[in-house]
């Protein structure tokens, strides 16, 4: 059917720079703080930064002004650190902002085009129909069977239904589409529409964090007051042997700089963000952080059959007319009956359609039909998809008041509401699941003869004529064998939840090796069940059929239930309740409507399936490596707080073998080792191969924390042993803090390398792709040789200069407390390999 736009043209290009020129875009600007000043305010209020501000002062009051100089460096440093990650982390987000920006259809220039919201002008024809969002304020100037959902303004669930000659003929940007079609002229946009004058009052509501967020906050405020109170105990005790307040205030702040493992949160917002973007370059748009968490969680994927495991490519394959009782190929209708039934169901279809089904049936309705009776024809009444079965139903009708009733849908729909002998029935029963074998998607196709000028409330109570079935093929994915097989190997179930028939899903499922194909259930039947029955059904069930909203709906909340983690894919409008209620809603962004992609949490470009095999990975890895992160963390954070501690508490020769400046050394390297090296570092190859992790999961119980903490143990014995060893040879306190220090030095170097894989040895790790490695590897040794062998900086550092069998004694030792973990990964593999085999017997 030729696109008229209904006589509306729209605005030329040079009315719509006026407007915006005028009246700006279509967004919502509510106050917002200056980023570079809210970096600044977030800096200046972080512990390790204060109490870094706190020694410099001390040191410039006791005269040390060269020290007091290199700890304002280092507040300078660290900030620097900081805007670093915040502004990646910002970049990444705003980014994927822009990508999940909402589009809708407006008439410019006399054309139909497709635009981001935010580009809408006042004055634009904005079109919106069935499963949109309304993104901007306006009056409706044209509109068919138009009903809308404005929930989210009024509180009220149920539709309303409008169009330009009501009192209310308004549309409000924020409401959805519930069915039919509106043309409207944008009368408000941004701060101006009634949802942005709302949002101006919400601006100050902050966003809730996720789970692993509180745990990390609630870690580092324990580790935070543990700091606070042994301070107190550390500065008591110094003040107590010297009477010196100052100096024994700086060697309190030191222990407090070692307690605080303040790279934890900032490891898991860049970790969080840049995973963010790293999916988004992949075609995956996050559009809420936690689902990035929750990713490497998932146990069940629910997908819809149509254009997820298929290729949403329809082509009209098979026709049965039911006055023949025939099947033939849709290529062969020549017969009247058949062309008729091929022009009822393109009759039944959208004017403009975007469906695949419909596109399909419009091509075959031009290569049958002689005169193209499309544009002599107005539609003037419709019935949107409703009812279970769903059926939809279009009033056509030309200038000399001829019209057209044309419906399709299920044609269980449409058996119910034809009129139709047992013989009739049995016949089009059979033929049903003759083409449902063969893997066709099938619409019955009916056609009413009512002539009235009013229509029923409800289309199943116009009288039907049955005309028969058309039949459609739509092809499995090439790619969607191994999808399936990727998600079976990662320990994650896969469940087909969808509108059409039992037997076409089976067929199709079949074809694409989807495992336990024997039980199905249809949504009918499914709302049946009590709660009891129904958490086992969705357990045991892998295919579901003839689905409708509430029924997808309870399917979600069951598993759940069940405690499963839950990912759904959807597109239409039907699907946003359960993309909402699922842990992961994932929408198709191709074929989505915008409700879908509203609801959804994540958005899948190219509609392809296998990116959440991808996406699935990324969680997982982002979860081990951030898992890493924390884990090296608090290995390196033990040694430095027992070294400042136990001496001063036991009463060493050398009580302060080290100061803030020592510290805050160990700080800067150890801040982009968590940061930058595991953050980059890639999936490990099992990671696919496991099972999907409880989102419960915490990396601060015993079980996650007892191997960190050994590992810190270890190294801990090491920097004492070297400092017990010195003391015992009689050197003094320079050598014996340069010696302490290197172990220190080294020890991190090879906690690096060692954890960068729980099970896998560091031959194996040393083959990653991560450039970042060797590079701050290199950079720390760089350093440290400095410190070492340039007069200047050893005095600074109060250190001595090693020997070469110094230094071999430092870096022997230090291998010697990290490398025994290498060990334990042994065992675990030989473990794997001993379960793996055992498993194939």
């Amino acid at each position: 059917m030729p696109e008229n736009n209904f006589d509306i043209k729209g605005l030329t290009n040079e009315q719509v720079s006026r407007a915006r020129e005028q009246f700006g875009e279509n967004k919502l600007h509510f106050k917002t703080e200056n980023s570079f000043v809210a970096i600044v305010k977030r800096t200046a209020q972080e512990p390790m930064v204060i109490l870094l501000l706190a020694a410099a002062t001390i040191y410039f009051v006791s005269g040390k002004a060269g020290d007091g100089l290199f700890l304002t460096a280092a507040v300078l440093f660290q900030a620097s650190i900081s805007l670093y990650q915040f502004s990646r982390s910002k970049n990444a987000l705003e980014k994927l902002k822009d990508l999940s920006q909402p589009h809708c259809d407006v008439i410019r220039n006399g054309a139909r085009i497709q635009i981001k919201s935010e580009e809408l002008v006042i004055g634009d024809s904005l079109l919106v129909e069935e499963g949109t969002l309304i993104t901007a304020d306006g009056s409706i100037v044209h509109s068919n069977d138009f009903s809308v959902n404005e929930s989210v303004l009024t509180g009220e669930s149920l539709t309303v239904f409008k169009d330009k000659y009501k009192d209310d003929n308004r549309i409000y940007a924020g409401s959805s589409v519930a069915s039919g079609l509106a043309i409207a002229t944008v009368t408000a946009i941004g701060n101006d529409t009634k949802l942005g004058k709302i949002g101006s009052s919400l601006e100050g509501i902050a966003e809730e964090k996720t789970p692993l967020e509180v745990q990390i906050a609630n870690f580092v405020k324990k580790m935070a007051v543990s700091g606070a109170l042994v301070f107190v105990i550390v500065w008591l005790i110094n003040y107590w042997r010297t009477q010196n307040i100052l100096n024994s205030l700086l060697q309190s702040l030191t222990l407090a700089m070692s307690i605080l493992p303040e790279e934890i949160p900032v490891a898991f917002t860049t970790f969080m963000a840049l995973g963010a973007w790293r999916l988004m370059k992949m075609g995956i748009v996050v559009k809420q952080m936690k689902t990035v968490e929750t990713l490497g969680s998932a146990t069940v994927i629910c997908t819809d059959k149509t254009g997820t495991l298929t290729e949403n490519k329809m082509s009209l394959a098979q026709l049965y007319v039911l006055s023949t009782n025939k099947i033939i190929d849709a290529s062969e209708a020549a017969a009247n009956n058949e062309i008729q039934l091929v022009q009822t169901a393109m009759w039944a279809s959208e004017p403009h359609p975007f469906d695949p089904m419909e596109m399909a049936l419009h091509k075959a309705y031009s290569a049958v039909a002689q005169t193209n009776e499309r544009p002599n024809y107005k539609l003037v009444h419709e019935y949107s998809l409703a009812g279970k079965p769903p059926m939809m139903t279009h009033v056509f009708e030309n200038s000399d008041g001829k019209k057209i009733i044309a419906a399709k849908g299920a044609p269980e729909a449409l058996l119910k509401v034809s009129d139709l002998t047992p013989v009739q029935k049995d016949q089009i029963t059979t033929a049903l699941l003759k083409l449902a074998t063969r893997g066709y998607r099938l619409l019955g196709v009916g056609l009413s003869h009512n002539e009235s000028s009013t229509y029923p409330e409800n289309q199943q109570d116009l009288p039907f004529e049955f005309l028969g079935i058309v039949a459609f093929y739509d092809p499995p994915k090439k790619n969607i064998q191994k999808v399936l097989s990727d998600f079976y190997t990662a320990g994650i179930d896969v469940k087909i939840i969808t509108g059409d028939n039992t037997a076409t899903t089976v067929a199709i499922a079949k074809q694409i090796g989807f495992r336990n194909v024997e039980k199905t259930i249809t949504g009918t039947e499914l709302m049946q069940l009590d709660a009891a029955e129904l958490q086992t059904c969705v357990h045991e069930t892998a295919i579901f059929t003839r689905m409708f909203p509430e029924a997808k709906l309870k399917i979600i909340e069951a598993l759940k239930a069940n405690k499963q983690i839950v990912a759904m894919t959807g597109d239409g409008v039907n699907d946003g309740p359960a993309l909402k209620a699922a842990h992961i809603g994932i929408a198709m962004g191709k074929k989505g409507t915008e409700i879908a992609k509203q609801a959804a949490s994540l958005i899948l470009l190219e509609d392809d399936l296998s990116k959440m095999v991808d996406a699935i990975a990324m969680g997982r890895k982002i979860y081990t490596n951030l898992k890493k992160a924390i884990q090296y963390i608090i290995s390196i954070h033990i040694p430095i707080i027992l070294t400042v501690f136990i001496p001063l508490a036991l009463g060493w020769l050398y009580p302060n073998i080290f100061a803030p400046m020592h510290i805050i050394f160990l700080e800067i390297i150890m801040g982009p080792t968590c940061s930058i090296i595991y953050e980059n570092e890639p999936l490990e190859k099992n990671a696919m191969s496991q099972k999907p992790k409880a989102l419960s999961s915490t990396f601060f119980n015993w079980h996650e924390l007892s191997v960190s903490i050994l590992q810190g143990l270890i190294i801990t014995i090491g920097a004492l042993a070297i400092y017990q060893f010195s003391v015992a040879c009689g050197y003094n306190e320079a050598r014996t803090r340069t010696l302490t220090f290197t172990v220190l030095i080294a020890a991190n170097i090879f906690l690096t390398v060692v954890n960068r894989s729980a099970f896998y040895s560091v031959f194996t790790t040393f083959r990653y792709k991560n450039n970042w490695v060797l590079f701050i590897i290199g950079v720390t040794v760089s350093l440290v040789t400095l410190l070492l062998f340039v007069p200047v900086l050893t005095a600074f550092f109060e250190f001595e200069r090693l020997s070469y069998t110094d230094l071999f004694l430092c870096i022997a030792l230090a291998a010697l407390t990290v490398f025994w973990f290498e060990g334990v990964k042994w065992q675990r593999r030989v473990k794997a390999q001993k379960v793996k085999k055992d498993s194939l017997l």
